[in-house]
C-alpha cells in the first residue's frame, strides 16, 4: 500500500505539500508540483481509497474504460460486459476515454482510486495508462484493440484475415480495382484490416498499389470499381461522399465494409458487412479479468475472435 509519506519521501518534499498539489489548497513551485506529479506516476498513489479496499479485500466491481465515440456497438458491448459481470457477482464502473490518451490515463486513474478489482480496457493509440497498469499490477484485459505483445490478456475481433475475405469476395465478382478506405494508421485495428487488405488482393493475384488506399473516397472516384471500407466512422463519410458525387452504392461502386452497424438493413441498397461477434467478446473479456484476479501468475492469453459476413447488396450481388 503507498501511502502520502512515501511519495512525499520520493518527491524529497513534506507530506503537506504532497497534499497541496493533490487537493490544490495552496500554489506550488512549477518544479515542486512536477516531481510530485512523477512521484504520484512512479508509485501509483491514488488516496486513501485503495487503503480501504485492501482492508475490505476488494470491492467486487471491475472497471470499464473504453471510447464510447469510436464503438457504434458499444452499448451492446457494455450490455455483455455488465450481464456477464453481473452473473458472476460483480457490479461494472464505465468511464469515457473519449478517444484521448490523457483522458484515458485519467479514467484508469480514477477506476483505481474507486478501488476496481480490475481493469477492462479499449487502448488508445500512444496509450500510457496500459504501462501504468502492468507497472502496478493491476489485473488488466485490452478489448478490441490488441497489441502485439503477448504479455496481457486482451480479445477483440480477428481484423487480418476477415478483412483479406472481403477483398476476395469483390474480387470473385470480377473487380480487379478495389480501393480501400481506411482511419489514421496507428490504431492496430486499422493496422491490421490494411494487412488484411493486401493479404487479400495478394489472394486474389492483384496488385497492391499504395494510391486505392486513402482516408476518403474522393481520391479512388473513377480509379476502382470495388471497395473495402475499414470501420463504421470512415463508412459513413464514404456513404455522404457517394452521394453527393452521384455514386450508386452497388451498381456504380460494388461496397463492402468492416464492422456490422444497426442500420445496415435500412439504407438502400442494404450493406455486407463484416460482423463481430461483440456480445461474445463482451463475455470473454469479463472471464479473462476474472481468470486473472484469480490467477495473477497464470500465462496471458489473446483471444481473436472470428467475425461473420452479412452478404446483403451493396456489393452488388442480388439475392
Amino acid at each position: 500500500m503507498v501511502t502520502m509519506k512515501e511519495v512525499a519521501a520520493l518527491a524529497g518534499v513534506s507530506i503537506t505539500t504532497v497534499s497541496h498539489v493533490i487537493n490544490e489548497t495552496r500554489p506550488v513551485a512549477a518544479s515542486t508540483r512536477e516531481r510530485v506529479l512523477k512521484a504520484i506516476e512512479e508509485t501509483g498513489y491514488t488516496g486513501d481509497a485503495i487503503a480501504r479496499s485492501l482492508v475490505t479485500g476488494g470491492t467486487k466491481s471491475l472497471g470499464l474504460a473504453v471510447s464510447l465515440v469510436s464503438h457504434p456497438y458499444f452499448a451492446e458491448l457494455i450490455a455483455a460486459i455488465e450481464n456477464e459481470a453481473a452473473h458472476a457477482g460483480y457490479s461494472l464502473v464505465l468511464i469515457d476515454t473519449r478517444e484521448s490518451a490523457e483522458s484515458e490515463q485519467a479514467a484508469v486513474r480514477m477506476l483505481r482510486s474507486r478501488r476496481v478489482d480490475g481493469v477492462l480496457l479499449t487502448p488508445t493509440s500512444g496509450s500510457a495508462a496500459l504501462p501504468e497498469l502492468r507497472r502496478l499490477g493491476v489485473p488488466t484485459v485490452l478489448v478490441d484493440r490488441l497489441t502485439l505483445a503477448q504479455d496481457t490478456d486482451q480479445v477483440g475481433p480477428e481484423n487480418v484475415q476477415a478483412t483479406s475475405t472481403l477483398v476476395r469476395h469483390l474480387a470473385d465478382l470480377g473487380h480487379r480495382r478495389i480501393g480501400l478506405v481506411t482511419g489514421a494508421p496507428g490504431v492496430p485495428t486499422t493496422d491490421e484490416r490494411v494487412l488484411g487488405y493486401r493479404l487479400g488482393l495478394g489472394r486474389a493475384g492483384l496488385k497492391w498499389d499504395e494510391e486505392l488506399v486513402t482516408q476518403s473516397l474522393e481520391p479512388l472516384l473513377g480509379q476502382v470499381s470495388g471497395l473495402v471500407v475499414s470501420d463504421h466512422q470512415v463508412l459513413m463519410g464514404v456513404l455522404g461522399a457517394a452521394r453527393a458525387h452521384g455514386v450508386r452504392i452497388g451498381t456504380d461502386l460494388a461496397l463492402v465494409t468492416y464492422g456490422e452497424v444497426e442500420w445496415a438493413e435500412l439504407v438502400e441498397p442494404p450493406l455486407t458487412t463484416m460482423a463481430q461477434p461483440v456480445e461474445e467478446i463482451g463475455r470473454t473479456a469479463v472471464r479473462l479479468l476474472l481468470s486473472r484476479i484469480a490467477d495473477p501468475e497464470r500465462a496471458p492469453e489473446t483471444i481473436r475472435l472470428a467475425p461473420a459476413l452479412k452478404h446483403r447488396q451493396s456489393c452488388g450481388c442480388h439475392q
